[in-house]
């Protein structure tokens, strides 16, 4: 099989089938460049074969070839399985069976890294502008950093002190608390950004890209106000689809240099990278008092299993069990 581009009047070739099937499914991008290059890897592994002529012994072969010769960990052996498993199933319509004793990657338990409460400081204090703004959020929100980077100015509610999380992992919306402490450095932050938007539009720019088919549905909302980026790109973009001038949001590489370099500087002796403000939220929730449901809810877990881990990071597990040797002698 041929992975280049098909001559004029042939049918679209395969990958192109898939990417299709994925935005008609409203799979994020993400998602669609990581099925689309496990796919592509697939196809290679077997010197190019159409994915047609192969079946359950070929997946099975490719995925133990992941676990035992690639070592790749349980998620992404898991991510390279649900994408054949799309392509089989959603686009060339064929059920797969008798993949259960398919050699899989173990999944080891990690206890988060989380900071104490002084070490959070510590390394904000070494963060300024925009960068300390988004870690804040982040920690004072407990989103995830494409989250926070994707908030437009209509998810913040300054009198319900609440942050909207649209689309989130699981491409659910979820709401969670907006820390009143970050209410004034939002607000001048906003002017800022919106003075930024009044210009792009005085060069007939300022156009944003909307979720799914709104901009098609609402022709003018990509230049509204409420639906630009909290936190916008210093500079324009030419959309790939349309061909035209946008101001995407901030690259996620610019908070994780910047707060790399933070953790460098404030001292803190752990391996923290932006995700720890998120399990640094949970944990310092529970430390609290607060109940796991309502952490949960806040994370936007599915399962509550998940939002358990931090009871061990607290060290007084489910019960509240407290060393013996912490007790009065």
């Amino acid at each position: 099989m041929s992975l280049v581009e098909p001559p004029p009047g042939q049918p679209p070739r395969l990958l192109d089938r898939v990417r299709q099937a994925l935005r008609i499914r409203h799979y994020s991008r993400s998602t669609e460049k990581a099925y689309v290059g496990w796919i592509r890897r697939f196809i290679l592994f077997h010197e190019k074969r159409h994915p047609k002529d192969m079946a359950e012994p070929e997946i099975r072969r490719y995925l133990g070839h992941l676990a035992t010769r690639l070592h790749v960990s349980a998620s992404t052996q898991n991510q390279a399985f649900s994408s054949l498993l799309f392509l089989y199933r959603e686009v060339l319509k064929k059920n797969l069976e008798g993949l259960h004793d398919t050699a899989r990657a173990k999944r080891p338990i990690h206890l988060p890294v989380v900071l104490t409460f002084p070490e959070v400081r510590a390394v904000l204090e070494q963060l300024h502008g925009t960068p300390w703004l988004m870690a804040a959020l982040m920690y004072g929100s407990g989103v995830r950093l494409r989250e926070c980077l994707r908030a437009r100015v209509k998810d913040l509610d300054f009198q319900r002190v609440e942050l909207t999380v649209r689309d989130g992992k699981g491409r659910k919306d979820r709401g969670t608390m907006l820390p009143r402490k970050l209410h004034g450095p939002l607000r001048e932050h906003l002017r800022r950004v919106r003075r930024l938007h009044e210009n792009d539009l005085r060069f007939g720019l300022g156009r944003v890209a909307l979720p799914d088919a709104l901009e098609r549905k609402y022709p003018s909302a990509a230049s509204e106000w409420c639906w630009q980026w909290v936190f916008p790109a210093s500079r324009l973009h030419t959309d790939d689809e349309t061909g035209q001038r946008r101001r995407h949001h901030t690259d996620e590489s610019v908070l994780q240099r910047a707060f790399k370099a933070a953790v460098r500087a404030s001292g803190v002796p752990k391996p923290a990278t932006c995700h720890t403000m998120r399990h640094s939220f949970a944990t310092h929730l529970l430390e609290k008092g607060y109940d796991i449901r309502t952490i949960q809810k806040l994370m936007g877990h599915k399962s509550v299993e998940t939002t358990m881990i931090y009871l061990h990071v607290v060290n007084r597990g489910a019960d509240g069990v407290i060393s013996p040797f912490d007790t009065d002698w």
